[in-house]
């Protein structure tokens, strides 16, 4: 290709060579971070050493170490991406923007999904096309995850894999503009546990002046594990490896093994004098923090923040299991927790606070899977219509995704980037109400 096919941007750490389409241009695996290998997997993280000549942007990167989750029938591939795709130097942006040119866009920045476990920025569901076609640049963001990412270690800071997302903030910060965006426009959004890392930066004075908006799809603001909690967990892995629960002694262990002994840590008993499993038992890692945030909260973001009619259908009904109690394990997995965010930010916040809920009932596993966890996101990302979502086992159905929702969540995340009003009234705790979705 030409130079003109193949645009260079010239970022801090060294010039990036991306690829121009009919969506506009991307720049993908620019390490925002350096590789966390050996010992650097239970440190802070550092920056990405610069580089001469000109870094390929092409190709994605690898991703964090991560093991295979099975949703029986129901195809998660477009969630969960190709799983673990070797490589030390998965600390990567990928980047979407309509030009690299002085547009000066609204930038979103997202926080993917997986249970603290699993996901990346390869993700089919993570395409930025939609959002460059509307005018804004997207950031997609690989952090760590599992025992490298969140136990807790005498000798490493806790929360590793939110120190990375705020790595990559501060990237966005130093080098978006070279992107065409706006350093000082720039909205930070996540699903799952990226809603629930999102909200915690909601939380973190290291965060202020990071970013001016966040949108928190299905996380919590009380999800994150006590210290007692995350004690619990450290001392399983450490049982389980045969070392001590120390840093420098996990920093010998392979990868691999991490992985190998992630069912030992499956069905812990998390439960406390103070505290229940905010997990519902279904991942031994979240953050670990001493005050839940939605009960910390500082900055004065604006907050666009809801959940899905039906949760808990996902982690029910893929698996044959009887769905009757879904409404109780989404009420306790991301409800309860979302609405203690959304009051609490509406109290406490001098930005404003929107919330939404999803209603749309997938047609998968013949008609059952209903508006559960993730069934949003080809919504908000606009891919609603694309194939490899439908059929019986994919995540929509055989049944043709509604016409015109798609186009109007997505517009609602894009009008909130950009104005910060999403396009109905603000929460009022007195009369708290949620604007609907499907």
């Amino acid at each position: 290709m030409s130079q003109q096919e193949n645009p260079v941007v010239e970022t801090a750490a060294g010039a990036v060579r991306g690829q121009r389409g009919a969506a506009g241009e991307s720049y993908r695996a620019i390490p925002y971070a350096a590789a966390p290998s050996g010992p650097g997997r239970f440190a802070p993280p550092v920056p990405h050493p610069s580089w001469s000549g000109v870094r390929d942007g092409t190709r994605p990167s690898p991703t964090a170490p991560q093991p295979v989750r099975d949703f029986g029938r129901l195809d998660m591939s477009p969630y969960f991406g190709p799983g673990w795709v070797p490589g030390t130097e998965y600390l990567t942006v990928d980047v979407r923007t309509p030009a690299a040119d002085v547009g000066n866009r609204p930038v979103m920045v997202f926080v993917h999904g997986g249970g603290f476990v699993t996901g990346s920025t390869r993700a089919a569901l993570y395409d930025g096309s939609a959002f460059a076609r509307d005018g804004v640049v997207l950031v997609t963001v690989n952090y760590r995850l599992g025992i490298p990412g969140f136990l807790a270690l005498e000798g490493a800071p806790d929360n590793r894999g939110l120190l990375d997302v705020l790595a990559a903030l501060r990237w966005v910060r130093d080098s978006i503009a070279a992107f065409g965006g706006d350093p000082g426009n720039v909205t930070v959004f996540g699903q799952s546990a990226g809603a629930t890392l999102t909200g915690a930066l909601l939380a973190t004075p290291e965060a202020k002046g990071l970013f001016r908006r966040a949108i928190v799809q299905s996380g919590s603001g009380t999800g994150a594990f006590t210290p007692e909690q995350a004690r619990r967990v450290t001392s399983a892995a450490a049982a389980a490896l045969g070392v001590d629960p120390i840093a420098a002694a996990f920093a010998d262990v392979s990868d691999e093994r991490f992985l190998e002994i992630l069912p030992a840590l499956a069905g812990l008993d998390l439960r406390t004098a103070t505290a229940t499993d905010p997990l519902a038992g279904l991942s031994p890692f979240s953050l670990v923090l001493p005050v839940q945030p939605a009960d910390s909260l500082v900055g004065d973001v604006d907050l666009l923040i809801g959940t899905n009619a039906e949760e808990g259908r996902l982690y029910l009904v893929p698996q044959g299991k009887p769905d009757d109690t879904a409404g109780q394990l989404g009420e306790a997995l991301f409800g309860a927790g979302t609405t203690r965010m959304a009051r609490a930010h509406a109290e406490i916040s001098t930005g404003r606070t929107y919330v939404y809920s999803f209603g749309y009932r997938s047609t998968a596993l013949d008609g059952r899977l209903g508006a559960a966890h993730t069934v949003e996101l080809p919504f908000v990302f606009d891919l609603a219509d694309e194939p490899w979502l439908h059929g019986d086992t994919g995540l929509l159905g055989p049944d043709a995704a509604p016409a015109g929702l798609a186009a109007e969540m997505h517009a609602a995340w894009v009008a909130f980037a950009r104005e910060g009003k999403p396009g109905w009234a603000a929460y009022d705790p007195q009369r708290p109400e949620a604007h609907r979705f499907g």
